[in-house]
C-alpha cells in the first residue's frame, strides 16, 4: 500500500565547514554572510561566549564551543573583551551544536544572532561538535574555510582550494593587527553585581603601570584599575625609550593573537630593554610567551591548544593548585628555559609551561588568564603579587595575596 504522505528531502546546507584535507561539513548557518579562513579549536567553558568571541587572542581563529546550548544569555554591550569595539578583533567565526536559543537575563540587549552579524562573525550550527572536537584532539587544529550562503550556493572546490592553500598561524603576527593605535588612559573598574562597572578617581600617589597592548583584554586592565593603578595602554610597537619616558612603576605585556615569534621580531629588543630597567614586568598568555623568548627560550605550536575555563595548573612558588581560563594555541618549551629563568606553573592536563620568573629580577609572566572572564577567579591573586613587586620597590608596605 502506498503512502500519500510527501517525501522527506533534505534540508539545503546554508554554511560549510571545509577543512584543509578536503573534509566538508555541512550546517545552518548564523550571523554574517561569506567565507573566511581561520584555524579551528574547541572550547570547554560552559559560559561567557561573548567575551570568548570578543578576546583577541582568538584572532585568526573560528571557535568551536562544547557546551550545546549557546545563546540563552543574549548578548549585551558590557560583555566584550576588545579595547576597540569597533576595530572588532577576536574571533572570525563560530561553531555550535544546536541552534542558537533566544535570550532570558536580565543583562540581554539584542539576540546573540543579530549580535553576530553585526560583529561580522560567521557562524553555523547542526553539526555533531563532540565529534569535529574529537577530531581535532587526534588530528590537531585544522585550517579551514567557514562558509555562510543563505541559499547555500557553494562554490565547494573553490572553498577547498581556499582552506589548502591557508597559510595558518605559524609565523603571522597577528598582534600588529589587534594592538591600539596610540597610546591612552584607562580608568574603568572591575564590574560590581547591580552597578556594572566603575571608574576610578587616580590620586597623586598612585600606582602607574603602562600595559603594552598585543590584544589586550578589557577585564585585564579593569582588575589593575581596581587596585588604585593609573593605566597607560600603549601600542605593541612601542619602543623601550616610548614606555620608559612615562615614568612606570610597572610593566604589563598583554595577551594576544598569533605566533610570538613572528611579535618577537620587533618587541623582543623592547622587552630586554625593559627587564634592564629594573622596573617590575608582568606578562599574560602572548605576553607570557614574548618574554621567554626574550629570556632566550623558545615556543612551539601546541597540537590542539588549551581553550577553556577548566584548566588546573599547579604554582610551584606556593605548591597550590588552581583552575584557570586559557587560551593558547602556542606554548613555551619549559625545557629551553635558561639558568636564570625558573618555572613557576605547569599544567596539570599535559605538564607544558604555564609561568616564569626570573631569578633575582623584579619579572614573572603566566600563560593562563588570571583575570578570567570567563572563568574562575582563582588567579587573581597574580595580579597582587605583581603591585607588591612595585610596592617592594617603592618601600610601601605589601597587599595581601
Amino acid at each position: 500500500m502506498m503512502s500519500n504522505s510527501p517525501a522527506w528531502t533534505k534540508p539545503v546546507p546554508t554554511a560549510l565547514l571545509v577543512l584543509s584535507d578536503g573534509t566538508v561539513i555541512e550546517g545552518h548557518g548564523l550571523g554574517a554572510t561569506g567565507a573566511v579562513e581561520a584555524e579551528v579549536c574547541f572550547n570547554t567553558a560552559l559560559t561567557g561566549y561573548q567575551e570568548i568571541l570578543t578576546d583577541p587572542s582568538y584572532a585568526g581563529q573560528i571557535v568551536t564551543f562544547t557546551f550545546p546550548h549557546i545563546g540563552n544569555i543574549g548578548a549585551n554591550g558590557e560583555d566584550i573583551e576588545d579595547l576597540d569595539p569597533a576595530a572588532r578583533n577576536g574571533a572570525v567565526g563560530a561553531i555550535f551544536k544546536a541552534d542558537i536559543t533566544d535570550p532570558s537575563n536580565f543583562r540581554a540587549s539584542e539576540h546573540l544572532d543579530a549580535w553576530l552579524k553585526a560583529r561580522g562573525i560567521i557562524a553555523m550550527c547542526g553539526i555533531d561538535t563532540r565529534a569535529l572536537t574529537v577530531w581535532i584532539r587526534e588530528n590537531g587544529m585544522p585550517n579551514a574555510v567557514i562558509a555562510h550562503d543563505p541559499d547555500g550556493n557553494f562554490d565547494t572546490d573553490a572553498l577547498k582550494a581556499r582552506a589548502k592553500a591557508w597559510h595558518g598561524l605559524v609565523g603571522l603576527d597577528l598582534a600588529i593587527e589587534s594592538t591600539s593605535g596610540q597610546s591612552s588612559r584607562w580608568d574603568e573598574k572591575p564590574w560590581v553585581w547591580n552597578e556594572g562597572f566603575g571608574r576610578s578617581q587616580a590620586g597623586d600617589n598612585d600606582i602607574h603601570i603602562v600595559a603594552v597592548d598585543f590584544g589586550v583584554k578589557r577585564n585585564i586592565l579593569r582588575l589593575f584599575s581596581g587596585l588604585d593603578c593609573r593605566v597607560t595602554v600603549v601600542p605593541a610597537t612601542a619602543s623601550a625609550e616610548d614606555i620608559l619616558a612615562l615614568d612606570p612603576d610597572g610593566i604589563f605585556l598583554s595577551n594576544g593573537p598569533g605566533d610570538p615569534a613572528a611579535t618577537g621580531a620587533y618587541a623582543v629588543a623592547t622587552i630586554r630593554s625593559l627587564i634592564d630597567s629594573g622596573i617590575p614586568v608582568f606578562g599574560i598568555c602572548l605576553g607570557h610567551q614574548i618574554l621567554a623568548l626574550a629570556l632566550g627560550a623558545r615556543t612551539v605550536k601546541m597540537h590542539q591548544g588549551h581553550h577553556g575555563a577548566n584548566h588546573p595548573v599547579k604554582d610551584h612558588t606556593t605548591g597550590k593548585v588552581e583552575i584557570v581560563s586559557m587560551n593558547h594555541g602556542f606554548a613555551v618549551d619549559g625545557e629551553s628555559l635558561p639558568a636564570e629563568v625558573e618555572e613557576t606553573h605547569v599544567s596539570l592536563f599535559d605538564g607544558s609551561n604555564c609561568g616564569l620568573q626570573v631569578k633575582g629580577k623584579p619579572v614573572f609572566s603566566v600563560q593562563h588568564h588570571p583575570e578570567a572572564s570567563p572563568g574562575p577567579q582563582d588567579s587573581h591573586y597574580l595580579f597582587r603579587r605583581f603591585i607588591n613587586l612595585i610596592r617592594e620597590r617603592r618601600g610601601e608596605e605589601a597587599l595581601a595575596e
